[in-house]
């Protein structure tokens, strides 16, 4: 293990987090909250001093190996929330370390889960905060480190890969850090165009940002104890459709800059991320078009929450606890599925469930034709055997880590569907649940010791669970 490579690494993050704390700092100036601004300042400052003194001796080697690239990315998203959470407690907002480093940590995966009971109680700078760690996580602090910084060259693939969602990860282009760069200007543009729709549908600046910083990076805090249920149907309307083109492949997107149509719309996950969402609202608006009074508000809460689950945003307009159990059942099947890879999004994400499926009709064919000989595709190219290995481990491993879960937070005494969609919103960087957990309720219930389990849950489903696990693993921390 080349620890060198790590703490430097680890130097560099903490250094951007500095910066990135001076924007609510300078939020907290604006409104004239003197005491969040110092509190901000304070813990960039602190954020930058650790920074430097961590990298102010060059590492030795600077090769990144995929396992210095996995600990790399799970410790610095722990640090990262860790002195994230710091602002919280300054201010005397979140008090309690746990519970702070639960907001944060909640922020940055892009969970949106919460322990607070008055969210509109906050200062606008801590308001900020909340939804600009989802602005950060969303796309991934690493990607955006490659995007400006020549770091260790090719070998920096192993941090994309590491922190990236997807059962695979590949360059739309050759040069990695070229790569970095394309994804954030798709992710710039969507935050941009989405600040200027939502302020022409009314909002103000403030409520454009901080809303635009969930919706791109599907994360889910909002700035009002409703979430989005005081904004206008509108602007409703314009969140549901930046949600939904959030949780798309941005492969996608890079085709149609580059005007290839054809290939754009002919992506397999993309087609089946669609169709996903039509059928799960059409028969959710059948389902629930009693319970309003006209049809269309129905459609528009249907496709709210099913944009809000499926991109695991986590965005309510009702509570949809109260709806029937057909359309809480979709909903929750919803978690599991997630949106596309090589999105914001979290959860299994539509890919592996496609990947899933043509596994399942191989193995029944082979039982009918046991010499057939079948390769699995996908978009006309054959998966390799790595991709269906790590698969298959990837979903094996999901099960029994969210089994595990629900089992260690037993120990509340919570009933079992809190229990159960409470790790699973978790762990699929949802936020809300059903239950005790549900869009009008929070996480504050939890004990200390079940908080850090969905912690836990929230870090290793964001970073595709291997980077966290591997650092539980003795082997992993030999050195060369």
């Amino acid at each position: 293990m080349n620890i060198s490579i790590i703490v430097y690494i680890i130097g560099w993050i903490l250094e951007f987090e500095s910066a990135f704390l001076i924007l609510p700092a300078v939020v907290g100036a604006i409104y004239g909250e003197y005491k969040s601004c110092a509190a901000y300042i304070a813990v960039s400052l602190i954020c930058l001093l650790c920074g430097y003194l961590l990298k102010r001796k060059n590492p030795r080697r600077s090769e990144l190996y995929t396992r210095e690239g996995f600990v790399t990315v799970a410790l610095s998203w722990l640090i990262m929330s860790i002195f994230g959470a710091l602002p919280f407690m300054f201010t005397g907002e979140i008090p309690n370390f746990i519970d702070a480093l639960f907001e944060t940590a909640s922020g940055f995966t892009t969970t949106g889960a919460s322990i607070l009971n008055d969210i509109e109680s906050l200062s606008h700078a801590s308001l900020f905060w909340r939804s600009f760690t989802h602005w950060i996580g969303g796309m991934g602090v690493f990607v955006f480190i490659m995007a400006i910084l020549p770091l260790m060259g090719a070998s920096t693939m192993n941090l994309m890969r590491a922190e990236s969602p997807g059962p695979s990860v590949g360059k739309l282009v050759p040069r990695v850090k070229d790569t970095a760069k394309i994804l954030y200007q798709i992710y710039i543009g969507m935050t941009v165009a989405g600040t200027v729709v939502f302020m022409l549908c009314g909002m103000n600046l403030f409520d454009s940002l901080t809303t635009i910083f969930g919706t791109v990076g599907t994360g889910g805090f909002g700035t009002h104890n409703d979430s989005i249920a005081s904004f206008t149907p509108l602007q409703q309307n314009m969140i549901t459709l930046f949600m939904i083109l959030s949780g798309v492949n941005y492969t996608v997107y890079f085709c149609l800059l580059r005007r290839q149509l054809k290939e754009a719309f002919s992506i397999e996950e993309f087609k089946w991320y669609i169709i996903i969402i039509l059928a799960s609202a059409g028969v959710i608006i059948w389902n629930i078009h009693g319970m309003y009074p006209s049809l269309s508000e129905a459609v528009r809460h249907a496709f709210f929450q099913v944009g809000s689950i499926i991109t695991t945003t986590g965005f309510s307009t009702v509570d949809f606890d109260m709806w029937p159990q057909l359309s809480r059942t979709i909903l929750i099947l919803l978690m599991f599925s997630g949106a596309c890879a090589g999105s914001t999004g979290g959860g299994i994400k539509v890919s592996r469930l496609i990947i899933l499926m043509k596994s399942v009709k191989k193995e029944l064919s082979m039982i009918i034709h046991p010499r057939m000989v079948k390769k699995i595709s996908m978009d006309g190219h054959t998966l390799p055997d790595e991709t269906l290995r790590s698969t298959s481990a990837y979903i094996a491993i999901y099960f029994l880590l969210m089994f595990a879960s629900i089992l260690l937070i037993g120990i509340d005494e919570f009933d079992f569907t809190t229990n159960f969609t409470a790790v699973l919103a978790t762990f699929n960087n949802i936020g809300p649940g059903l239950g005790m957990v549900g869009p009008s309720h929070n996480f504050s219930i939890f004990s200390p010791f079940s908080k850090c389990v969905l912690i836990f849950d929230m870090l290793t489903g964001r970073l595709e669970l291997f980077p966290m696990l591997i650092l539980f693993m003795p082997s992993c921390w030999k050195k060369y």
